[in-house]
């Protein structure tokens, strides 16, 4: 392999930040010295995948309990709403919907500053925090008694759960290769379906008590009183980097960096770097996933905060709204899953597996606005097909993880995209207009929209990186793929935090 000071010179070629020195430590990634000190050991198969099964094992379970009650504790005022939440807490017109913005507006606000936290700060901690924090949020909710102390308690809890998606993000590009990321990050995702099935069952659960508090209390009190204790868990066992994390031995952390550093996007540097926010700025890429994401989230509140509205407008009882969610459920479990199996089979299948989960939703939003009203079924299978779009949505999130390198331009590609996500999550609630009821005829129709955006942003997306990677190849030395040399190359420019845009040796998974 070439020595460093050849690859300090290559490095000033490809990178438009200061050149390296033996004293520029703010360009090498935190876990550089573990990774220099074992380069070029020979990986052995077995020994990496038994400690892939440790990460697995400590990793991916606190994640699976962080989302699937990020999911429910945000989603408590869908579950809530048909136990007279509405009436004890005076909310008139379109109170509730604005309820549902709220929630991202406070998610909005709550992303740069997370972001920026998240690469100076040790991130298992942050999270552990974070998560305490919105459980004792949710747990306040029972005393609000007026749409002002709602207001503030949802801007509240969407502030702290801001934290969630973007640091799950950097987990996963910390801890896991490339191929290795998206049945990962379905297998913590999927809890979307589940938290829509269990909250169901909550839901019917809670609908059964006729004695103490009003039932609607019960939910935030349940959900709350699980996430704190989730915080605290997530403190005492989420590690911060793979070269500190106590549950591995030292050769083990060793090993785990060698796995990562092979994506090309080294793991984590805890420096900003203002080149690469102007690189962000620029980049097709950011742009595209922010549209896809608005697009993408319009019809969420469809699937989150009105559901039980939605399926009580089929002219079904209040019982009957929550267990009728749990289809819907399975749904979205089923295709997570099989949709992180596919992608981790075959690799480059991320943009059309995207491209049918958005064909899926658009047929589910069309039977929803052009069904009529007395034909239930057929509109809650339009429904239940809608939840496809979790599919969409979660693999655009495994765009950022594996194909944005350099960790402040990863950090704030994660918070564009989720400012997307609160824009089409602000916009989403306002389609349902009380005034419509029970048809909801705009908010089908906004549905539609935003899945046929996110159809083409995902279409476009596809296009330019798999140009890139097309001219890319072309230039490389052998003019069809990379040679040994320039992988080591791009390997080594990635511990060196250089962006995807810098690094040539760098190719996009499609």
């Amino acid at each position: 392999m070439a020595d460093s000071t050849v690859n300090e010179k290559d490095i000033d070629v490809i990178q438009p930040s200061p050149p390296l020195s033996s004293a520029a430590s703010s360009t090498l990634d935190d876990t550089y010295a573990v990774y220099k000190r074992n380069q070029g050991l020979d990986l052995e198969p077995a020994e990496a995948k038994r400690v892939l099964r440790k990460i697995d094992t400590r990793i991916v379970p606190i994640l699976f309990f962080i989302y699937l009650l990020q999911y429910l504790d945000k989603n408590g005022i869908n579950y809530a709403s048909v136990y007279g939440l509405q009436e004890d807490t005076n909310l008139q017109g379109q109170d509730l919907s604005w309820l549902g913005s709220i929630f991202y507006f406070g998610y909005l606000v709550g992303q740069p500053p997370s972001g920026y936290l998240m690469q100076r700060l040790p991130i298992g901690k942050f999270l552990g925090f974070a998560t305490l924090g919105w459980g004792v949020v949710l747990m306040t909710t029972p005393a609000c008694t007026s749409f002002a102390g709602m207001a503030v308690n949802r801007f509240l809890l969407g502030l702290l759960e801001a934290t969630v998606n973007p640091g799950f993000v950097l987990i996963m590009s910390m801890w896991y290769t490339s191929a290795e990321q998206p049945l990962r990050l379905e297998s913590y995702y999927c809890t979307n379906g589940i938290a829509t099935m269990f909250g169901g069952l909550i839901g019917y659960a809670v609908g059964h008590i006729t004695t103490g508090l009003p039932r609607w209390m019960y939910v935030f009190l349940i959900f709350g009183a699980c996430s704190t204790a989730m915080g605290v868990v997530t403190l005492l066992l989420l590690p911060d980097l793979p070269s500190t994390a106590k549950f591995l031995t030292e050769p083990e952390r060793s090993i785990a960096v060698e796995r990562v550093a092979a994506n090309r996007q080294g793991v984590k540097n805890r420096h900003f770097k203002k080149y690469q926010a102007w690189q962000t700025a620029k980049d097709p890429k950011t742009w595209i996933l922010f549209v896809m994401a608005v697009g993408a989230q319009v019809p969420n509140s469809a699937l989150t905060s009105f559901s039980s509205l939605i399926i009580s407008s089929f002219g079904v009882d209040t019982l009957g709204t929550q267990y009728l969610q749990i289809p819907g459920g399975a749904v979205q479990f089923l295709a997570l899953i099989s949709g992180g199996f596919i992608c981790t089979k075959w690799p480059n299948s991320r943009c059309i597996t995207m491209t049918v989960a958005n064909l899926i939703c658009i047929t589910g939003a069309a039977m929803l606005v052009a069904l009529p009203q007395h034909n239930k079924w057929g509109r809650l299978v339009g429904l239940w097909l809608c939840y496809f779009q979790g599919l969409g949505f979660s693999m655009s999130l495994t765009i950022v993880s594996s194909n944005v390198a350099g960790t402040t331009k990863k950090q704030l590609t994660g918070a564009v995209l989720f400012i997307g996500y609160c824009v089409g999550n602000i916009i989403g609630p306002q389609t349902f207009k009380k005034s419509e009821k029970p048809g909801y005829k705009s908010a089908y129709i906004a549905m539609l929209v935003g899945y046929s955006i996110k159809l083409c942003m995902v279409l476009v997306l596809y296009v330019y990186m798999w140009s890139v990677n097309k001219k890319r190849n072309a230039e490389s030395a052998s003019g069809i793929h990379l040679t040994p040399e320039e992988e080591k190359e791009a390997i080594e420019n990635g511990m060196h935090d250089v962006t995807e845009i810098d690094n040539k040796g760098f190719r996009y998974i499609l």
